[in-house]
Formats: structure tokens, sequence, C-alpha cells
């Protein structure tokens, strides 16, 4: 099969006609070989009635419906793995999204050889409560990920099968897939610019809440890519910084007041001194990361996953 189409929803019963109808006349057009996949994430209108109608008139359309709301996320995660096309597809159900962008993202992902493509919507007709947060999200995201793309969180995206087979996506993570995949081993990310069509229908599900759990998340996969077989590094690296500035300060202070003493000059005592405690909480915390890290190191080598890794070719 060469195509995947994968669409998560929520309320979307007005556009899932028109969306199915442009993406069969697409892939009629191209003598694309396709399947449709909708994941309807406990819609609470008629959306799933709209989707068991689409399965019935054409077979190349799927569903799932989950029993209540679970977001963005869990819905791809369980479309990834019910997926068999060579490429999958991602897009919004809200029209906003063009199928006709797909053929030429199929052709970079099949002749460029790339692993992922993300859409930027360039040009947006989003208000400005949205694109200014979205712009200062993926300005954050591409200096910690070194990932060098202007809207992480555009839903429209291709990708390799073995990607969508490797990854997993949880929480807010959809909006980091690019970040996923590069720490799973796949370097090759692209971007094209896309359409961003007017929403036609409905009314958007955008909440400032998603902006902080994404930040949550991105944090969560930059700590599990980098630091998730060898959390040592982490928090002892930061627990003996710690450590180390707290002795140092107190050896400091210890010094002062033996000169002090020495030159018969008027001293304070040590307790009585603020410095005195920065000390002593850096000492406390310092033993506390470091604890951290040991205990961390102890439940990563007892993990039933401690020494799975991702292997691209095996030759033996």
């Amino acid at each position: 099969m060469d195509i995947s189409v994968v669409i998560p929803l929520y309320n979307e019963e007005e556009s899932l006609p028109e969306l199915t109808a442009w993406i069969a006349k697409v892939m009629q057009e191209h003598n694309f070989s396709y399947e449709l996949l909708f994941i309807d994430d406990g819609s609470t209108d008629t959306s799933w009635s709209v989707i068991e109608g689409l399965i019935a008139e054409n077979p190349a359309v799927k569903g799932v419906k989950f029993r209540r709301n679970y977001g963005k996320s869990a819905a791809l995660n369980v479309a990834f793995e019910a997926a068999k096309g060579d490429v999958v597809i991602t897009m919004d159900a809200d029209l906003q999204d063009s199928p006709d962008e797909i053929p030429e993202l199929y052709r970079r992902i099949r002749e460029e050889k790339f692993d992922l493509i993300s859409g930027w919507k360039k040009k947006r007709y989003d208000p400005i409560t949205k694109t200014i947060p979205t712009k200062l999200f993926n300005a954050a995201t591409r200096k910690m990920s070194g990932i060098q793309l202007n809207d992480f969180n555009c839903g429209l995206k291709a990708y390799r099968s073995d990607v969508i087979k490797t990854i997993e996506v949880y929480g807010e993570m959809h909006r980091y897939i690019p970040v996923i995949a590069k720490w799973a081993g796949f370097k090759n990310i692209g971007e094209q610019v896309v359409e961003h069509r007017a929403r036609k229908y409905g009314v958007t599900k955008f909440g400032f809440s998603r902006f902080i759990n994404g930040f949550l998340d991105l944090l969560s996969i930059f700590f599990v890519g980098k630091f998730g077989k060898r959390p040592m590094h982490f928090f002892g690296s930061l627990g003996v910084l710690s450590f180390l500035i707290g002795t140092f300060l107190t050896i400091w202070l210890i010094s002062v007041k033996l000169y002090e003493i020495s030159m018969n000059l008027k001293y304070r005592d040590i307790t009585d001194q603020p410095l005195f405690y920065i000390a002593l909480v850096a000492i406390v915390v310092g033993f506390q990361l470091f604890l951290t890290g040991f205990v961390a190191e102890l439940v990563t080598r007892n993990s039933s996953e401690r020494n799975q890794y991702l292997i691209e070719k095996e030759i033996l």
C-alpha cells in the first residue's frame, strides 16, 4: 500500500464527508493505493456515525473510536500501530490542511529519502493569541533540539513507515514528533511550506493550557532522550556541583573566622551569617541530587528495557 492517511478528530462531523471526498479525488488522480484512518477521540457529536457511513461507501476508509477523549497524541499512537502504508500522512480533520499537498509529500519521502517531512504553515489564519505563543515555542524547541523547523506543531506531516513503527507518542508530545524521531535516530528531517486554510466548520480546540503541557513534555523528551539510560550523569553532575559549592563556601567561612580570630578582629559567629545557610542548603541539595541519580541508576539497571536499543540494520 502506498499511503496511509491518518486523521485524529474530535467533534468534526460537518467536515468529514468533504474531507473524505477530497482525499479520494487526490488519490484517484495520482493512482495511489491508500487507506484513510479516522481516529475519533471520544467525540460527543455524530462524528462516529458519519465515519460509519463513510466506511460503508468507501472500502479505503477505516475508523477507531475511543470511549472518551484521550488527546491527539493517543489518537496518533493508535493510528501509527494500525497504519499499513509505506508512507504515512497525518492531517487535521477541520479542512485547514489541504489534501492537495499529499502527492508532493509522498514524492519527497520516496524519492528524496526523507524520514519525516513537517509542514510549515507560513501564512496562517489563526488569531494572534495563538500565533505568538506558537512562535515562541517553536523557537524554544529549535534551540533545545537542534532541529531547524519553523512549525513543529503543524498537523500535516509525512513519515516513512519505519519512523511511525519505532516512535511512541503520548501526553502532548504529538507537537514534538520531529524531536522524538531525532532521538530515535531518524535524522533526515525536512520541511515543506503548505497551505493553511481558514476554518470552515466547527470551533478550534486550542487552549492556553496546551502550551504549559507542551513545554513540560518538551523537557521530558529532552531529558529522557539524552539521559534516559544514564540518569546519574545528569543528577550526579548537578549534585556534585552543588555539594562542592556548599563545601567551598563552608571552608571559606571557617577560614575567614580563623583569620579574624588570629588577628584579634571583631567577628560574627558563622551561624549568624546568611552565607552559612546558603552553603548548608547547597550541601544538602547536592547530596539529595546525587542520591536521586543513584536511585534512578538502580531503577534503570533493573528495567526490562535497560538493554533495548533501536537497530536500523543487522548483518550476522
